[in-house]
């Protein structure tokens, strides 16, 4: 079960995972915010699943907490673990109507204000083992226009790659404006990009890839694609992430002048780093699909202050060779006795995405998530960049 904290207007989206935190500390400092999020996900039954203890009185605490900021409470369906069931869900007429149903009669229980999907990923395989077929995109958006029937006052929005959707060719589909027509926003999950999953290092979350020797995607590349699409500026939400991707990297190949940093280069597979605290993963342990899983080797912008890789300001701290790549406009930082590259986001970045949120018109940010970041350093920085 996950709590997730967003935001939409001049502000963005705001995420916060961690089940264990109390809502109103995080109510009280974002009373300007529009909208907060809980999660869920569809079941092979065609119903919507909170999966943890006590979850249906704490939505309804969730529900109650942002009515009383003055936010809307939505319910966010899917997630990387909760996609498994989304292509049968919507697979049929029968199972479409059935579910959009079922949705509108939970929204309508609980007092949501809207729902906001987050399929990983139509027409792709994501988790591994999620259903997946040719005609997931199409039967989304009919699932969706008949949600919104049903339901004309529910705020409806979507977490999408960095690429729209694709169609039954399994390519980018060219025109996404029917579910522009049915969405109040999607937002881009524009993180992620390079991790241990990749060939080489690279940045997590680059607004900019146009000019780079390793093109991955990118804030601008994506905004580009889904404006091309049919989607207007007004109508997307840039995702923006609070944590990094750290890599094994000899220091003769992170740095082989000895004292500049590689931006892409190689990594050892074979040595997946643990991250901080909150990518702890027991050993033996599997994932949805059954499989094997370790850490991540992921590192929330707090636990890189806490660590020592970072000052509280958000600098490279004393014996760690850092640098800000200004194509990607991220910064990357070394440390050489454990011998980890991190990719991350920092206040200078978040600066840069939120002055490009601004140029460009975007509806807001989603922050990936807010109880990753340290005093509020990156969120301060991208708001004052963008008013």
């Amino acid at each position: 079960m996950s709590i997730s904290l967003c935001l939409i207007s001049t502000g963005g989206d705001i995420t916060l995972w961690h089940s264990s935190r109390q809502l109103s500390p995080w109510l009280s400092p974002y009373l300007s915010l529009n909208f907060f999020l809980f999660s869920a996900q569809p079941d092979n039954n065609l119903n919507v699943l909170l999966q943890g203890t006590n979850v249906e009185s704490m939505l309804d605490q969730f529900v109650s907490a942002a009515h009383t900021n003055n936010v809307k409470a939505l319910l966010t369906i899917g997630g990387w673990t909760g996609s498994a069931y989304w292509s049968s869900s919507v697979a049929t007429s029968q199972n479409r109507s059935t579910f959009a149903n079922n949705v509108a009669q939970y929204a309508h229980a609980h007092n949501l204000d809207g729902i906001d999907f987050d399929w990983e990923y139509p027409g792709k395989q994501g988790m591994g083992c999620n259903i997946v077929s040719p005609n997931d995109t199409a039967n989304f958006l009919e699932f969706i226009t008949e949600l919104r029937q049903l339901a004309p006052n529910l705020t409806l929005s979507a977490a999408v790659g960095i690429l729209p959707f694709v169609d039954a060719t399994g390519n980018p589909t060219s025109d996404a404006s029917a579910f522009a027509k049915q969405l109040d926003w999607i937002e881009i999950m524009n993180y992620d990009v390079f991790g241990t999953f990749s060939t080489v290092t690279g940045p997590n979350a680059p607004l900019n890839d146009s000019c780079s020797s390793n093109p991955g995607g990118s804030a601008v590349s994506a905004v580009a694609a889904w404006s091309k699409a049919g989607f207007s500026a007004s109508q997307i939400v840039l995702g923006v992430p609070s944590y990094g991707h750290s890599f094994s990297v000899p220091s003769s190949t992170a740095a082989p002048s000895g004292s500049q940093l590689e931006i892409y280069t190689s990594f050892s597979k074979s040595n997946i780093p643990q991250g901080d605290a909150w990518d702890y993963i027991p050993p033996g342990s599997v994932d949805t699909c059954g499989q094997p899983v370790g850490p991540n080797g992921v590192f929330n912008f707090w636990a890189l202050v806490g660590y020592g890789y970072l000052n509280s300001n958000g600098s490279a701290a004393s014996g760690m060779l850092s640098t800000f790549d200004q194509c990607s406009q991220t910064p990357f930082v070394y440390n050489p006795q454990t011998q980890l590259l991190i990719s991350y986001d920092d206040p200078q970045s978040f600066t840069a995405k939120g002055q490009y949120i601004s140029q460009a018109g975007l509806r807001g940010f989603a922050m990936y998530e807010v109880a990753g970041d340290y005093n509020g350093l990156l969120l301060n920085a991208i708001n004052k960049a963008m008013s």
